[in-house]
């Protein structure tokens, strides 16, 4: 990184990187991204220029510059998707860099993204659902480690919650009630309802845990008492689908995908199903109609007597 960002160079990114998290509650994962991105943009122009990119270099980046930049990522193979995701991070980027040293980055920001199609969500039957949920109880070796592994899936289905939500929930959460307090991405806060089937399967988790709960300790504990790893339950949970003979879409967060979906097609209001998942957007949400759109016209080439 210091062989291709000046000092000065550096300084802007953190500085901006700080703002990002303390202004606008970006995640840490967000801000390692946005690191990545910009950091790998700037050297780019390290080498496409011959020479380390300070501020002053910077301000100067032209068209030629971003064109250049995109057609590198396209030889390298970088998918449409991630190319829009890194040039909106570097558009983030110079947006605060020229207000903050006077300069315009019109070039930069008048670049379009490459068109992508977005990838709908693929949720499970509500049979699959609850299938995957029985054989991940079934399938542990240890009682209380079945239960552990049932109780978080149960979690991202019956709540609708992201596995790191799932799995940042601690001793002080409890006992849970009707509903649930959620911090998700950005630091933002929703409250989910829990239904009493995830109540009953952290109960009996809690029963059986050889690790007694404790406020400021993780809810879900891995086999020595430390925080669970998420790449255990999304092991346990491609094994299941294996077991069922799934697809590979079958994963965790195809649980919280099909948690979405069914809630909307059995009538389920956009903005509600918005605020349970946490999307900061509707757009986001509205993937799910596209997906149910899919439903409801199977439906009806398959029972409308003028269909055929």
């Amino acid at each position: 990184m210091s062989l291709a960002i000046s000092p000065a160079a550096r300084d802007a990114l953190e500085n901006w990187l700080a703002q990002a998290r303390a202004l606008g509650g970006a995640a840490d994962n967000t801000l390692t991204a946005y690191r990545t991105d910009v950091v790998d943009f700037i050297a780019f122009l390290t080498a496409h220029h011959a020479e380390p990119q300070g501020l002053a270099p910077l301000a100067r980046v032209g068209t030629p510059d971003m064109r250049a930049w995109m057609a590198q990522l396209r030889g390298q193979g970088v998918s449409p998707r991630s190319v829009a995701r890194k040039l909106s991070a570097v558009k983030s980027f110079y947006r605060w860099l020229a207000e903050r040293e006077g300069f315009e980055p019109t070039a930069v920001l008048s670049m379009r993204a490459p068109k992508f199609q977005k990838k709908l969500p693929r949720p499970l039957s509500e049979d699959a659902a609850r299938e995957i949920i029985g054989v991940v109880e079934a399938q542990a070796a240890d009682g209380w480690i079945g239960a552990r592994d049932a109780a978080v899936v149960t979690l991202l289905y019956g709540c609708g919650l992201r596995i790191s939500e799932a799995l940042g929930l601690t001793g002080g959460d409890l006992p849970l009630g009707e509903t649930l307090r959620i911090t998700g991405k950005g630091g933002k806060e929703r409250i989910v309802p829990v239904l009493p089937v995830a109540r009953s399967a952290i109960d009996v988790y809690l029963r059986l845990c050889p690790f007694p709960p404790e406020p400021q300790a993780p809810l879900f504990r891995g086999a020595r008492g430390g925080a669970l790893n998420p790449r255990m339950i999304q092991k346990v949970t491609e094994k299941a689908r294996l077991q069922l003979g799934l697809p590979a879409t079958a994963t965790p967060h195809a649980l919280r995908h099909s948690f979405a979906t069914h809630l909307l097609a059995a009538g389920g209001d956009l903005r509600a199903i918005q605020e349970l998942l946490g999307h900061a957007s509707l757009s986001t949400t509205q993937a799910y109609t596209a997906v149910d759109q899919v439903h409801l016209m199977r439906v009806y080439e398959a029972t409308h007597p003028k269909a055929g």
